[in-house]
């Protein structure tokens, strides 16, 4: 198996527990975190401001721009700075060996340079995700719950679109898209590590 693995998902689908288990279970790194200390040392950034930059754009500007003279910058703006440092220690990371890479457009910035991955984006139903986003954060107010979701969703969505030009979610952008809800956590690990065993 000499495959990257790359994991897009829905807030609340579980994608980064789904990820960490097929990485255990084929014995090879899981970056999701790590990129963010990375990214952090490579610019010099608080790995707060990269962590909100990746959640919400618009707040993550307004930081950038109080800590940063624009005159004193390359960059239009956070985001296209951090974005920069992560798609070259995605690159990197990618060409120390195979290894499972959660979110950060690392499909495409793959594909773009031609590095071959197993492309995977995860998805559920509402009830599933409300579930799990109600676990995650310890709130049970339903409303508060689903509008998370669905900001969390979009910050998700702008980003792909934006670095990309692609839709997030898209099937066509991914080799398996999983209903982790309807299949079960422990079936789409099981399909993701046979799909990279199986690839070649």
């Amino acid at each position: 198996m000499n495959k990257i693995i790359t994991i897009s998902r829905e807030y609340g689908a579980g994608g980064h527990s789904i990820g960490k288990q097929v990485a255990q279970q084929l014995g090879i790194p899981f970056y999701d975190r790590d990129i963010v200390r990375e990214t952090a040392k490579a610019s010099g950034f608080d790995p707060e401001l990269i962590e909100t930059e990746e959640e919400d754009i618009s707040k993550a500007d307004s930081i950038f721009k109080s800590i940063c003279s624009v005159s004193s910058t390359y960059y239009h703006d956070s985001q296209d700075a951090i974005h920069d440092v992560q798609r070259a220690i995605i690159l990197r990371l990618a060409q120390e060996g195979p290894c499972v890479i959660l979110g950060r457009c690392a499909d495409e910035i793959l594909r773009d340079a031609g590095v071959d991955s197993i492309n995977v984006f995860i998805h559920a139903d509402d009830v599933h995700r409300a579930v799990r986003v109600s676990e995650m954060t310890g709130s049970k107010n339903a409303t508060e719950i689903q509008k998370l979701m669905a900001k969390k969703d979009s910050s998700r969505h702008t980003y792909y679109n934006r670095y990309t030009g692609k839709r997030w979610g898209d099937s066509h952008n991914y080799h398996l898209t999983l209903d982790s809800g309807a299949l079960g956590y422990e079936l789409c690990i099981k399909l993701i590590v046979e799909a990279a065993q199986a690839a070649q």
